[in-house]
């Protein structure tokens, strides 16, 4: 498991740290319901067909829990919730949802525990390494390796 990155160069005149570079995570594809319904059908003993209607019914029941202002908890992933962007009202008998609330997004937090010395683990990032991807348009940019 690798997460593939490209190194770009910070090119912002204020920056302070113009002229250096820094990675950048890429993402060379993406998987679909269908893709993953595929790699689970051969992981257990659960047929393509269910795995794909289980997900189906996943995403309905997360809707309507969203929209019953429920948080929804996906163990081993994270929790999803609704969010508003609004806008401000000069007191609270002002605010009225039709006018105030411009509109709604969906919140992520990743699952996450916390160890004894304090620090943040993320389930989805266990085993998570970084590597270079080999289409790296830098590579003129990066110091030669000596003989």
């Amino acid at each position: 498991m690798a997460i593939l990155y490209k190194l770009f160069q910070d090119n912002r005149r204020n920056s302070l740290n113009n002229g250096k570079f820094y990675a950048r995570a890429i993402h060379p594809g993406t998987i679909d319901t269908k893709g993953l319904a595929e790699i689970m059908q051969r992981n257990c003993t659960v047929k393509y067909s269910d795995i794909l209607a289980v997900l189906a019914e996943l995403s309905e029941t997360m809707q309507t829990m969203l929209q019953n202002s429920m948080r929804v908890k996906l163990d081993g992933i994270g929790s999803f919730k609704i969010g508003l962007h609004t806008v401000a009202a000069d007191t609270a008998k002002d605010f009225d949802a039709n006018t105030n609330v411009k509109g709604m997004h969906v919140n992520f937090m990743p699952e996450v525990t916390i160890t004894p010395d304090h620090k943040r683990h993320f389930a989805l990032l266990e085993g998570a390494k970084a590597q270079e991807t080999a289409f790296n348009d830098n590579e003129a940019a990066k110091p030669k390796a000596r003989a």
